[in-house]
């Protein structure tokens, strides 16, 4: 299941942001009528139909798993996330219908038409993913059931839905992906354009994709703090684990790196911010902070996994937001998108760090709620689909998620390489036969 979802949520998150990418060349091109413009609205929509296309299939292969892997989870639950999990589906069927209006009516239905298509399909994608993460927001804060013996004796379906984190959940999902993805394509382009390749079509894209990634890269520390607060109130086991605090303490420090040594409990080779984590989960720097050792030792995570998939995000997402601040500073100066080679090199090296950002939190999420598949409810282990351990279907779903893997590289780099040379179409073909004539 960490495999297949591993895999899903970069097809799922690039799937989300494409098309509203997608939109923005639609918009321009209609304004403008720059050929460049509907060029790359085309070779955007290609894209997000070959990631669609390959999430439908990811994201099947996830339903299966729900209930062969964990019959318990769905047996018990299946009323509390069946809701959410009926509205992802009623949003992902509307995205695959307004995905064919836009792809196929083009020369169908009026301009106007087509663009609220493209619209619908960036906001369905979106809606997908918000239905989708508000199951997993209820597994880590469960919300409108009542327990008693260990045994559900009440559940409401619509206030499951709402568990207490929703909000700062999905927010931090959908920022993060579209950070993640503006930052491929940034890199993507910034890379061509320093090859020298199309120079003003490159830049174009750059003016689509940048804004997005500046904005996302900004918005995200703000979302990380809300959710970093309110972990520190509800969650307080996962925030030990991802801080690696071992001791209840005021004036608790924010541990930059370091090595976890859980059985000496104790953190070596990290910098320490004092006060720091005190002041990041409550505002205060002699806040007292609940350590590892206010909790059974049975119910902790894996600290040093959990530790080092905490640093790894923070990391790439500081490193993203001070390269946007560098970007945006010179844009503004400059009165345009930057041209330095330094600044193009950056942003190509910064390319995969949204992805990279994407998966450590989402490991965070998962990692810091063990033993616990509904976190006070249903533990992991007596969740999961009890037989023999058998390697086999770990490898073929293996197998079968790097074809899928190799299949999105080949057919975006397909569509990348195209832009090697300009198009020739009907808004660039120079005039021939009759045409010529009557010119």
């Amino acid at each position: 299941m960490g495999l297949s979802l591993a895999f899903h949520i970069v097809f799922a998150a690039a799937g989300i942001a494409l098309p509203l990418l997608m939109v923005i060349a639609d918009a321009l091109w209609m304004r403008t009528r720059d050929p460049e413009y509907r060029e790359l609205r085309q070779r955007l929509a290609k894209g997000t139909s070959i990631l669609f296309a390959v999430g439908a299939v990811s994201g099947t292969v996830l339903s299966f798993e729900l209930g062969l892997l964990w019959p318990s989870f769905m047996g018990t639950f299946g009323s509390l996330v069946g809701l959410p999990f009926a509205l992802e589906g009623f949003a992902f069927f509307t995205e695959a219908i307004f995905l064919g209006i836009y792809l196929y009516g083009r020369e169908r239905v009026s301009e106007g038409l087509h663009l609220f298509a493209g619209i619908v399909v960036a906001a369905s994608g979106a809606a997908s993913a918000f239905f989708v993460t508000l199951v997993n927001a209820f597994m880590n804060l469960p919300a409108g059931l009542q327990v008693e013996g260990g045994r559900i004796v009440a559940a409401d379906p619509l206030a499951a839905m709402w568990s207490p984190s929703w909000m700062h959940q999905t927010v931090h999902v959908l920022l993060s992906s579209y950070q993640a993805t503006a930052f491929a394509m940034v890199g993507v382009h910034a890379f061509l354009l320093l090859r020298g390749r199309r120079p003003t079509f490159h830049r174009k894209a750059l003016g689509i994709a940048l804004p997005l990634a500046i904005v996302t890269a900004l918005l995200q520390p703000l979302s990380g703090d809300r959710s970093a607060k309110q972990i520190a109130h509800l969650q307080p086991l996962k925030l030990a684990a991802a801080e690696a605090h071992f001791e209840t303490r005021p004036h608790a420090p924010l541990l930059v790196g370091g090595k976890v040594d859980v059985e000496q409990r104790r953190v070596t080779g990290a910098i320490p911010i004092p006060g720091g984590l005190s002041f990041l989960a409550f505002g205060e720097l002699d806040a007292p902070v609940q350590g590892l050792d206010a909790f059974p030792r049975e119910e902790w995570p894996p600290v040093a996994k959990v530790h080092l998939a905490f640093d790894t995000m923070v990391g790439a997402g500081t490193a993203m937001a001070a390269l946007a601040v560098l970007v945006a500073a010179s844009s503004v100066r400059r009165r345009r998108w930057p041209e330095q080679r330094f600044l193009l090199w950056a942003l190509v090296a910064a390319a995969p760090l949204g992805f990279v950002a994407l998966e450590a939190g989402w490991l965070v999420t998962e990692w810091g709620r063990q033993p616990w598949l509904v976190r006070g409810v249903l533990k992991t282990a007596d969740a999961m689909t009890a037989f023999p351990y058998n390697a086999a279907p770990f490898w073929l779903f293996t197998i079968l998620y790097l074809f899928l893997a190799a299949s999105v590289v080949y057919l975006l780099g397909h569509q990348i390489v195209a832009t090697r040379a300009p198009p020739l179409d009907q808004a660039t073909r120079p005039p021939t036969g009759a045409a010529h004539a009557a010119e």
